[in-house]
């Protein structure tokens, strides 16, 4: 006996036709009435609807007892969008730098932007109170967001070198845009945290592989 398997696409391909089925129904449906819809096999239908269901796109309903008998099951669609579907946020950010560097200040714009996000980031350890846990904590911070920080000491003065930019492709073409809020980000936190520690400049692309934080006394700035 020969069976045949179908390919990944055939699967989604079918599955979103059953999917299609419900949303275009204003009452839940059968098993067997989604197979005569789309003229298949109820087995066929059954083995799609548990993946629906499994993805939290289509929710089984209770159905209403008519007559003798065990009640056929019942399928809805969730109604929501598809959250399994294609994201673009590589879009979404070239649409929002875009409409940035149109600005008549696009790096003032930029560096407000990332200040306010930097004061929205995870709180200070309470008794973090030393440049030293400050500029530690903010590391801790960016290589969370995927920096890849790193600290460093040049001629007595403090830096934060990040070695990876999340943002890169977009940051090469927009760098007025990008960078600004890269730096907003870090002294909002700063800023949030009330560390004593300041972010003075960020330098971008010092090396082909290393963007430069400064830093200085929070004393130092008036």
């Amino acid at each position: 006996m020969t069976f045949q398997v179908a390919s990944t696409g055939e699967t989604a391909s079918r599955r979103r036709e059953v999917l299609r089925v419900l949303r275009a129904s204003p009452d839940p449906m059968s098993i067997v009435a989604i197979a005569e819809v789309l003229r298949v096999h109820p087995n066929t239908v059954r083995f799609h609807l548990d993946g629906l269901v499994g993805d939290g796109q289509v929710e089984q309903v209770e159905p209403g007892r008519k007559g003798p008998g065990r009640p056929p099951l019942m399928f809805g669609a969730v109604r929501q969008m598809d959250r399994g579907g294609t994201r673009r946020y590589r879009l979404l950010a070239e649409i929002l730098v875009t409409a940035f560097a149109a600005e008549r200040d696009p790096r003032a714009k930029a560096l407000a932007a990332g200040r306010a996000w930097g004061r929205q980031l995870e709180s200070w350890p309470a008794d973090a109170k030393s440049s030293k846990k400050a500029i530690d904590h903010l590391v801790d911070v960016l290589d969370g967001l995927g920096f890849a920080p790193e600290r460093r000491r040049t001629n007595g003065k403090q830096q934060v070198g990040l070695r990876h930019c999340p943002f890169l492709e977009i940051a090469e073409n927009r760098m007025s845009v990008v960078c600004p809020v890269h730096l907003g980000l870090m002294q909002g936190a700063m800023q949030a945290w009330r560390a004593p520690v300041a972010i003075e400049r960020l330098d971008a692309f010092v090396e082909p592989d290393l963007c430069l934080a400064h830093l200085e006394p929070q004393a130092a700035k008036h």
